[in-house]
Order: structure tokens, then sequence, then C-alpha cells
């Protein structure tokens, strides 16, 4: 074997492979260190409600108190574009002692039943308008509201939501009703 050869062969085989290096990342822009600019130094503040599309609740709206020191507090209750009406919330264990919810609070319908405890009794009465309004479902009948809720441990509390067809734009207090708890009046905006 030639060594001349040898050595060509070597080197066509650097240069192709630095060429393969070289080739990776050919797309990405160069590092370049730049100046920041103005909006980049500057903060930005937190969006608002109207930028985020969010409802930053102030203050409770109602509470509906329940056995043995449990306590649902509502803190926003928000109607969308689509025809809903969604309650968010907390429940909270006042008591100096863990508490198991009362399955009750799940309702009566069998389809709700089949998947465990969650907020499914949960109704609004519209008294001018004469009408209940159920805690929606989806299509394998599971509620659209918190589930899984078990035991409440003491003075814990736990984020839930509630998502209820909408009543109309008319109706601007409804009675809040969950089984074993107290109802509430609920001023609508």
């Amino acid at each position: 074997m030639n060594v001349s050869y040898a050595k060509g062969g070597l080197i066509a085989f650097a240069v192709a492979a630095s060429l393969t290096v070289a080739g990776c990342g050919a797309d990405a822009e160069p590092k370049v260190a730049s100046k920041p600019t103005a909006s980049q130094t500057t903060q930005q503040p937190e969006p608002t409600q109207a930028e985020s599309g969010a409802e930053v609740p102030a203050e409770e709206l109602a509470t509906a108190r329940g056995q043995d020191g449990v306590e649902l507090v509502i803190m926003s209750a928000v109607r969308d574009g689509g025809g809903f009406l969604t309650i968010k919330g907390a429940l909270k264990n006042t008591a100096s002692r863990s508490i198991a919810l009362p399955g009750q609070i799940r309702g009566v319908e069998t389809e709700v039943m089949k998947h465990g405890n969650s907020l499914g009794g949960a109704t609004l009465v519209d008294a001018t308008g004469k009408k209940r309004y159920y805690v929606l479902r989806d299509t394998d009948g599971r509620p659209l509201t918190t589930t899984g809720l078990d035991i409440l441990p003491a003075g814990k509390s736990t984020a839930v939501f509630m998502q209820f067809p909408a009543p109309p734009a008319s109706t601007t207090e409804v009675s809040f009703q969950l089984p074993t708890f107290e109802p509430a009046t609920l001023k609508l905006s």
C-alpha cells in the first residue's frame, strides 16, 4: 500500500467528517452577542383579567355550609360565550379532625354514581325563571365537576369546580344547592 495514498485517504476522511460536523446546525443562527432590546430589559406586568380571559376572584361570592364543619366557598361564577356557567371555589374542612365527604354530594343518578364521589349532585335554582339547572355530563355520563372527592383532612381545603348550562342573562340570582349542604344565594353578573 502506498503511504501517500493512505495519507490522502485519511485527509479526505477528515475533510468529509469536518464538513459533516459543520453541516449539523448550519440552519441555526450564529450566536452573536448583542445589546438587549428595551422589551428584553423591562419586565412585563402580569396580564390582567381582561388580557388573560380568566376571572381573578377578589372575594367569596357565597358559602354553603355542610355537615361536621365542611364548607363550600364559591369564589367565582363565570358565564362563557358557549352558554355555560363555571363555578369555582374550595371545599374546606373547618373541623379539627378529618372528614369523609358524604356520598350524597354526587347525586342519585346512576350514570353519575358510577364515576365515584363528585359534586355531581349540585344544582342551581332560578326561582324567577322557575328552572333548575344540573351539573353538565359528558357523553360517558361523567359529571363536569371535580371528582375523586373522599376524605378532607382537618383544617385543609381542596379546589373544586362545577359546570352548568348558563341561566339567561336576565337571571342575576340563583340558589346554589348541594345535597347535605345548606342552600346558598349566588349573585350572577
